[in-house]
């Protein structure tokens, strides 16, 4: 792909459009060794090799996180209040990332950043029916009997019930702890779905989004770039 010089260093977060016009005229970017002054110079951002200030800058189309996102986070691309997923994305070159989907303020775990806006359609997409899986504590003891409600699928006050999701009791207890597979993304769905049995979810987290499951070792608040491997399993989904 063949684009102007400080489009490039724009789209790499360089500066706005009129700060790296001006740092290419001071002569601060240099093209294949060339100190280059026009900010209209078009260059193959595949093959040409680009310096700001001595460093290179690689030019990225398309940029994949996984975020384990911490709770009080917002899953959006810009707040005025709250902090967001994007903020904690402090590596990120591309400006324009967004969440694949949507993770509730209260809510932690699993969340894709990327733009790649035709995985976002695919992943997210209700005729692909693409597996999210939850684990949560539940206030109530979760039964054999919810097991099979949540098999049925469950009514949350919609036009139709909710799609058949596995629901597997870890512990079932005042306090239970369960994990849930379901393969749409409703508003408050999980929230929702436990409700209906009459039952409260105080804590939530994602663990996994089709083929791509979160990192033991990832920290909450933390993110990773994934794996050319994990991209091609995702695209696949």
């Amino acid at each position: 792909m063949r684009i102007r010089l400080d489009k490039y260093l724009a789209d790499m977060r360089i500066g706005t459009r009129s700060e790296v016009k001006k740092s290419i005229q001071k002569g601060m970017v240099s093209v294949d060794g060339e100190v280059v002054k026009k900010p209209e110079y078009k260059i193959d951002t595949a093959q040409t090799n680009v310096f700001f200030q001595g460093e290179p800058v690689g030019y990225e189309t398309e940029e994949y996180y996984v975020l384990n996102k911490p709770a009080g986070v917002v899953s959006a691309t810009s707040d005025p209040k709250d902090t967001t997923v994007l903020d904690l994305i402090e590596s990120k070159k591309r400006k324009d990332l967004f969440p694949v989907g949507r993770l509730d303020k209260d809510t932690e775990g699993l969340l894709l950043i990327t733009n790649d806006g035709e995985l976002c359609h695919r992943l997210l997409s209700p005729k692909r029916h693409v597996d999210k899986i939850y684990y949560a504590k539940v206030e109530g003891r979760v039964t054999d009997t919810d097991v099979a409600l949540f098999a049925e699928g469950i009514e949350i006050g919609e036009k139709e019930i909710t799609k058949p999701g596995k629901l597997v009791v870890r512990k079932s207890d005042d306090i239970s702890e369960i994990e849930l597979t379901i393969c749409e993304g409703k508003f408050h769905q999980v929230k929702r779905m436990f409700e209906a049995v009459d039952k409260k979810v105080i804590y939530l987290k994602r663990l996994q989004m089709g083929t791509l499951r979160l990192d033991d070792q990832l920290q909450t608040g933390a993110y990773r770039k994934l794996t050319e491997e994990e991209i091609r399993r995702l695209k696949e989904c």
